[in-house]
């Protein structure tokens, strides 16, 4: 059996196990990558919490989360609530929806950049209707992080897709009874329907807030951190300190700061929905 599982384990101690527990000695080192890591015990942590660039880091990543994560689960659960419909056309509009979510992240930056492109872009372009003057976007530190929490929308469609497995769970027969006690759609989806695709709604919860606390791309090709460090997230700080500043040792210590911290809201998050997720066959507590 160890023969059959020998691939496996032996790509997991390499290219996983021995990568992780470097990182965690590298964080209590003074490591530039050329020459030898030197000991320094807790400097980089202690070094981290008195950085402005670090807590600028911490606000705007939790900004982005709390505002992108709800508003993306919103919308996926209410694309897919439509989509389950019996309409004309729904292969296409699912497929249609999805699609933006196979684009790569480079390729979706790009497009966006044009996008919100002050004077050529198409937003400022469709305000020009209406004759309401656009913004700078990601010229201004006052809107660069919200037209990103804007372009995060942009991928609903892959939420949609799982929500929609879930609603094809929901029995028939629960909703059919619903209907004959004269139950109406609101109080079906309340009682019935939200409760049955819970476990898919945390799903995605935790998933949401994983990706959210990794966003890089965006910030890397399109703002590289600014204006006036407004889009200035955490992992985009992790790589100028790595890659830029050659501190491979600081950079450690923020990403093991970063697992402890993704833990700890996952650990909440699972904690809390004893309360009100349902899993057949389950109890609550």
């Amino acid at each position: 059996m160890y023969l059959f599982i020998s691939p496996w384990l032996i790509g997991f101690l390499i290219f996983a196990l021995y990568p992780i527990l470097s990182s965690l000695y590298y964080s209590f080192t003074d490591y530039d990558i050329i020459h030898p890591p030197r000991f320094i015990g807790l400097a980089n942590y202690n070094e981290m919490f008195h950085n402005e660039l670090f807590w600028r880091s911490v606000k705007v990543t939790l900004k982005y989360t709390f505002i992108s994560v709800p508003v993306q689960l919103l919308l996926g659960l209410g694309f897919a609530l439509l989509l389950h419909q019996a309409i004309p056309w729904r292969g296409f509009f699912r497929t249609a929806m999805y699609f933006p979510s196979m684009v790569s992240g480079v390729a979706m930056s790009l497009l966006w950049y044009w996008i919100f492109n002050p004077q050529i872009g198409l937003f400022n372009y469709m305000l020009s209707w209406f004759g309401i003057p656009g913004p700078a976007w990601l010229m201004s530190p006052d809107t660069a992080l919200y037209a990103l929490i804007i372009m995060s929308f942009w991928t609903a469609g892959s939420g949609m897709i799982l929500f929609l497995a879930g609603l094809q769970g929901v029995p028939a027969s629960l909703l059919e009874a619903a209907k004959l006690d004269g139950a109406g759609r609101l109080r079906i989806f309340w009682n019935i329907t939200l409760p049955m695709i819970s476990p898919v709604l945390l799903f995605q919860l935790i998933m949401g807030l994983i990706d959210s606390f990794q966003v890089f791309t965006q910030a890397f090709v399109m703002t590289q951190g600014g204006p006036n460090y407004s889009t200035w997230f955490y992992v985009y700080n992790l790589y100028t300190s790595a890659f830029k500043e050659y501190r491979a040792g600081y950079s450690s210590a923020l990403a093991w700061i970063l697992l402890l911290v993704v833990m700890l809201f996952t650990a909440v998050i699972m904690k809390l929905s004893n309360r009100y997720v349902h899993y057949e066959g389950g109890s609550r507590r």
